[in-house]
């Protein structure tokens, strides 16, 4: 495995985690419940992550990132399914990403791969995938926190904790928090 597939791997695990420390604070109803505006409820968020995900890294190096099973349309139905079978359709798309990044080679990384039969690098690839995974867990983290409000625990340093991090961070890494 390479720095850049490592560095991405790495990337993709930390909007994972957001995501899911953010599910966690959400109620069955509030995952179905229609986003901002009309907008896409979490539960379609998280079924299209999913269905993206798997049809994309299934044979990641050998096959279009678009598989012919994919029902890309219907992803965006409103969706009504139980948390497990919603949580079982994200946990098989990590899988997907996470095998085929394990599998990953520095020489890897120039080899071209398709995506709707546009040709782009293996490198490209991975860029564009994580920009999507993260456009969406940031979707999920803003419609959960407007959904919890006071209840929202925060996923990262809460309002006025930053010079307390700043203070921690600098403790476990060595040198000086800024002033």
């Amino acid at each position: 495995m390479s720095n850049v597939v490592v560095s991405i791997g790495n990337a993709f695990r930390r909007n994972r985690e957001l995501a899911e420390r953010a599910l966690q604070q959400l109620t069955d109803e509030e995952l179905e419940s229609e986003g901002p505006s009309g907008s896409s409820s979490v539960a379609t968020i998280v079924w299209h992550m999913g269905a993206n995900l798997e049809s994309r890294f299934t044979d990641f190096l050998s096959s279009d990132g678009e598989k012919p099973w994919r029902e890309r349309e219907a992803e965006f139905s409103p969706r009504h399914v139980t948390r497990p079978a919603l949580m079982k359709r994200w946990i098989d798309g990590w899988t997907c990403l996470d095998d085929a990044l394990a599998n990953l080679t520095d020489t890897d990384l120039s080899r071209t791969v398709r995506i709707r039969h546009e040709p782009m690098t293996v490198t490209e690839a991975l860029h564009r995938a994580l920009a999507h995974a993260a456009y969406h867990v940031g979707q999920i983290v803003y419609i959960a926190r407007s959904r919890r409000g006071s209840e929202w625990k925060w996923l990262s340093i809460p309002p006025g904790g930053t010079e307390a991090y700043n203070r921690r961070m600098a403790e476990r890494f060595g040198g000086e928090a800024p002033s």
